[in-house]
């Protein structure tokens, strides 16, 4: 399944990418599945991988790293933060899944097979939502700025603002790699942005807005959770304490 509705899609952004448009296209998307999800998931990060879904959640007191069995929503495996800690986002990188913390200043390291605590590692400023480029750690703080971070020393590589059509864009949440792209939540939007890991630059906008009724949305937070299963060119998102998770094909705004 493609997580384009039309194979010309990503042909057209990256011939596009050498010169901004006079608009930052908008994409439109189309429900190909629903999933449950735990509606006491507040959720700050996920991935996909080797047919499993792999969720961070935040919340003191309750933030955990968990294995999901996408069909159901049954949570496999689970480890829980310390109390003290607020859950951000999660990546998976080799055999290792890091987690981040929102204001501590501290990630942590599992073995991705086992969920036991492999080591930690120290940060400056927020952390919020994190991805791999299979070189990279990539990691967003609510600003504007992304950082690329060494897998393996945690060390910035190096750093970029992310932009669209000159402005900063803020506020970027919850990442992932998704063919060669950045998406990236925007944080109390109902819009993904795809970013060029080269510059920064957004290369189009996806609206998700309706995909919960209005009935749905009650006792709901932001969107906020992209996952993306490489080998199925599946695409999932989700939200805070919601009670689906959606597989998703972008197709051009009418």
């Amino acid at each position: 399944m493609r997580f384009f509705a039309g194979a010309t899609c990503a042909v057209v952004l990256v011939a596009c990418c050498a010169c901004q448009p006079a608009e930052t296209p908008v994409y439109s998307y189309r429900v190909v599945h629903t999933y449950p999800h735990d509606r006491s998931a507040f959720t700050q990060g996920m991935a996909f991988h080797d047919g499993y879904l792999y969720e961070g959640t935040g919340m003191e007191g309750r933030s955990v790293v968990r294995r999901v069995r996408l069909e159901t929503g049954e949570v496999m495996q689970e480890v829980p933060l310390d109390r003290q800690y607020f859950g951000e986002g999660i990546a998976i990188t080799g055999e290792k899944l890091i987690q981040l913390t929102w204001t501590s200043g501290i990630g942590f390291v599992y073995d991705r097979s086992t969920f036991s605590l492999l080591t930690s590692f120290r940060y400056q400023g927020q952390a919020w939502g994190l991805t791999s480029d299979g070189r990279h750690l990539i990691m967003s703080d609510g600003s504007a700025k992304l950082r690329f971070w060494d897998p393996q020393s945690f060390a910035e590589v190096r750093h970029m603002e992310v932009r669209d059509q000159g402005r900063p864009v803020t506020n970027l949440n919850e990442l992932e790699v998704v063919e060669g792209e950045i998406f990236a939540n925007v944080w109390q939007s109902e819009r993904i942005a795809r970013i060029s890991p080269a510059d920064g630059r957004v290369l189009g906008w996806i609206d998700l807005s309706g995909l919960l009724s209005v009935a749905e949305r009650e006792g709901t937070d932001v969107l906020n959770g992209i996952a993306y299963d490489r080998e199925g060119r599946r695409l999932f998102v989700t939200g805070k304490w919601w009670p689906q998770l959606f597989e998703i094909e972008i197709r051009p705004k009418r």
